[in-house]
């Protein structure tokens, strides 16, 4: 979320392309649009100061350039007709113009029944207007309601035992090696929300270690996948763990372990590579199950800084 006050700093973009190049000129507005820009009454194009959105307005002015126009980007802090929070409201009203377009749309899907056939897409466009929304629209959590409406019968708890923290204190828990994103997941999850004190070690056969508690093991009881679930939903069901920024992790482990495009999030492939990356150099299970659980907690903390 960005500030709202006098102490924000804008990047303007100004341009001017030939008259005669229609198709470069749609190009550059969606590629403004898709960044969440805001256009200006008089002129230019105003997004939020960060890195990020220098890296895209400088980029996009180097592509005016290349079709023989003209751009500039500017850092300003003061523009004298736009105060700062009346361009906060803008950029709020814009983005919730972007929510009630996507809660029309799955509202129709449900009445035509094509909903669930959707879900991909209306996951990932989701995804991508909260990714330009800079100052929070409350429009959010009513397209996200809707959309989470359309989880309920692949997400129902029943099918799922229930089992008590208490039964899981101080334990140690038993996994594969080679961790990748569902087993280092898991362990974070285990260790935030089951048991601070839990204990992990890897073994090809859980039969190893029969005092330990299995997860993601082929072909053993304890805790893997089930159904459409990977080993972290079956973990948060089963101990009815419910926080908004687990389940936004839970989509993305989802997604990458599974690869079916379910939530249409696409965050767990770099955490993935990375993970694949350490594996290649030799670093022991126990060291990459630590980093690993890191970048899960500091995806984590994002989402809760963010709420």
């Amino acid at each position: 979320m960005q500030k709202s006050g006098d102490a924000q700093r804008w990047l303007l973009l100004l341009f001017s392309l030939p008259t005669k190049q229609a198709s470069q000129r749609v190009d550059v507005w969606r590629k403004l649009k898709r960044y969440g820009a805001l256009p200006l009454p008089a002129a230019g194009y105003l997004l939020p100061c960060s890195p990020e959105n220098w890296e895209r307005f400088e980029w996009l002015a180097g592509t005016i350039r290349d079709y023989k126009g003209q751009a500039s980007v500017a850092e300003v802090q003061r523009i004298d007709n736009l105060p700062a929070p009346l361009i906060a409201k803008l950029f709020r009203e814009a983005r919730g113009r972007d929510y009630d377009d996507l809660f029309r749309a799955i509202e129709r899907a449900k009445k035509s029944g094509s909903a669930q056939r959707k879900l991909t897409a209306f996951k990932k466009r989701l995804n991508e207007i909260t990714e330009i929304d800079y100052f929070d629209s409350p429009v959010r959590l009513r397209a996200e309601a809707s959309l989470n409406s359309l989880n309920e019968p692949t997400m129902k708890t029943s099918t799922v035992k229930v089992r008590m923290k208490r039964e899981f204190a101080n334990r140690t828990w038993v996994t594969r090696p080679g961790p990748g994103i569902d087993r280092v997941s898991s362990a974070w999850l285990i260790r935030n929300f089951i048991d601070a004190n839990a204990k992990f070690i890897f073994a090809e056969d859980a039969a190893e270690h029969p005092e330990a508690v299995p997860f993601d093991m082929f072909g053993s009881v304890g805790f893997g996948h089930q159904g459409d679930r990977c080993t972290f939903e079956t973990l948060l069901l089963s101990f009815r763990i419910r926080s908004r920024g687990v389940a936004w992790i839970a989509e993305i482990v989802h997604d990458t372990d599974l690869a079916d495009g379910k939530f249409g999030r696409t965050e767990g492939a770099a955490i993935e590579a990375i993970l694949a990356g350490w594996r290649r150099e030799g670093i022991l299970d126990n060291e990459v199950l630590k980093r690993g659980m890191e970048l899960v907690d500091g995806l984590y903390r994002s989402v809760k800084e963010q709420g």
